[in-house]
C-alpha cells in the first residue's frame, strides 16, 4: 500500500546583519498579508559588533535566528539583542567552496598538489613566495597572516607573534589592511622597524591582493589568527584546504573548528576529527608565545609528524556539505 504525504512549499526569506535586518519586521507588518503568509524569515548575525538596534528588532520578528558558529552563538547568547529570543537562536558553522580554494586547480601558484604531494607542492610554493617578496630562499618556518587589520582580530598579538617569530629564527608574511588609517600607519612604521632591525626575513603586504593570497595558503607552515572574537572565521579553513597548520586563539568559529594537537584529541573525536592545529587562550603575548613555540618547535624538531598533519588537515571536510545539511534540517 502506497502512502502519500502532502508537500508543503514554504518560501524562506533570509535577512543578514544589521543592513537587511529591517527586511524582518517590514515583512511582518506590511507584506505577509499579500499571498505571502506561508513565508517565514530567517535571520543570520554574521557580527554582532554593529546595528544592536536594528539586530534586536529582527531577532524579535525572525521566526528562527542563526548565527555562524555554535560557540559564537553561546559566547553572545546573554546579549540583550539575543537573550529574549534565545529560544529561536541556532549556531551553524560556515564552510567554504572547495573549488575556489584548491590548491591542485588554483591558477595562481605554479605547482598544484594535493594531500598526496603536499610536502613537495608546498615547497615549490613557499620559493615562489620567497621569490616574489624577495625573502631569502632559505628553508625556514613560515608565519602566514592574512586580515584585515582592525583591533578584532588581535593586531597586538599580531605584532607580538611577528617579532617572536623572528626571534625563533623563522619568517612572516603578513597581507592586510586596516580602514583606519592610525593602524594602517602603525603598520607602516612595524614595516620599517622590522626593515632595519631584522635584514628583512618578513613582508608585511599592506594592501589587497588576490593572487597573493593564494600564494601565501600555498606557501607558508602555518596561518596565525589571533583574533579577540571570531563569529566563525574562513582563514583558518581555507588555510587547511591548503595545508597550512592553524594557530589560533578559542573563541567563536576558530574554537569549533581548530582542535590543539597536544590537548583537544578528545574533543576531535568528539566532532569525528582527529587534532588539526594549535590553539590557545587569553589575549596577551604569554597565551600566542604558548601555540606560537609549540608550532615552530614542531617545524624544528617533529618535521615529519608536521608533515603528515599538513595531509591530515587537507583531507578534512570544511565545505558546505554538513552546515547544508544543518540549514536543512532548520
Amino acid at each position: 500500500m502506497c502512502c502519500l504525504m502532502p508537500v508543503i512549499c514554504q518560501d524562506i526569506i533570509p535577512c543578514h546583519d544589521w543592513s537587511s535586518a529591517p527586511v524582518a519586521q517590514l515583512f511582518k507588518d506590511q507584506y505577509r498579508h499579500y499571498g505571502l503568509g506561508k513565508a517565514r524569515v530567517v535571520f543570520t548575525i554574521h557580527n554582532l559588533e554593529f546595528g544592536a538596534q536594528l539586530i534586536t528588532k529582527a531577532m524579535e520578528f525572525s521566526d528562527k535566528a542563526t548565527t555562524v558558529s555554535p560557540t559564537y552563538a553561546r559566547e553572545i547568547s546573554g546579549n540583550p539583542s539575543i537573550a529574549s529570543n534565545i529560544f529561536k537562536f541556532h549556531g551553524i558553522l560556515n564552510g567554504i567552496d572547495p573549488d575556489m580554494w584548491d590548491p591542485y586547480n588554483d591558477k595562481f601558484i605554479q605547482v598544484s598538489y594535493t594531500s598526496e604531494n603536499v610536502v613537495e607542492g608546498k615547497k615549490a610554493a613557499k620559493e615562489a613566495l620567497q621569490q616574489r617578496l624577495g625573502l631569502k630562499r632559505d628553508n625556514l618556518p613560515m608565519i602566514g597572516i592574512i586580515s584585515r587589520l582592525t583591533h578584532q582580530k588581535g593586531i597586538h598579538l599580531i605584532k607580538h607573534a611577528i617579532w617572536r617569530t623572528l626571534e625563533r629564527g623563522g619568517q612572516v608574511v603578513l597581507l592586510g589592511s586596516a580602514p583606519d588609517h592610525r593602524i594602517q600607519n602603525d603598520f607602516v612604521n612595524l614595516a620599517n622597524q622590522l626593515h632595519s632591525s631584522y635584514n628583512d626575513p618578513a613582508r608585511l603586504c599592506l594592501s589587497y591582493d588576490e593572487p597573493l593570497s593564494h600564494l601565501i595558503y600555498a606557501g607558508a607552515d602555518f596561518i596565525l589568527v589571533p583574533s579577540i572574537f571570531e563569529p566563525c572565521g574562513l582563514t583558518q579553513l581555507t588555510a587547511m584546504r591548503y595545508g597550512l597548520i592553524p594557530i589560533v586563539r578559542k573563541t567563536g568559529g576558530l574554537y569549533d573548528t581548530v582542535f590543539d594537537a597536544d590537548h583537544d584529541k578528545e574533543r576531535a573525536q568528539g566532532h569525528g576529527l582527529e587534532p588539526n592545529g594549535f590553539n590557545f587562550d587569553g589575549a596577551d603575548a604569554a597565551g600566542v608565545d604558548y601555540a606560537l613555540n609549540r608550532a615552530i618547535s614542531a617545524w624544528y624538531d617533529g618535521r615529519e609528524w608536521l608533515n603528515s598533519l599538513c595531509k591530515r588537515v587537507m583531507q578534512q571536510d570544511w565545505s558546505w556539505n554538513r552546515p547544508a545539511l544543518d540549514y536543512l534540517e532548520l
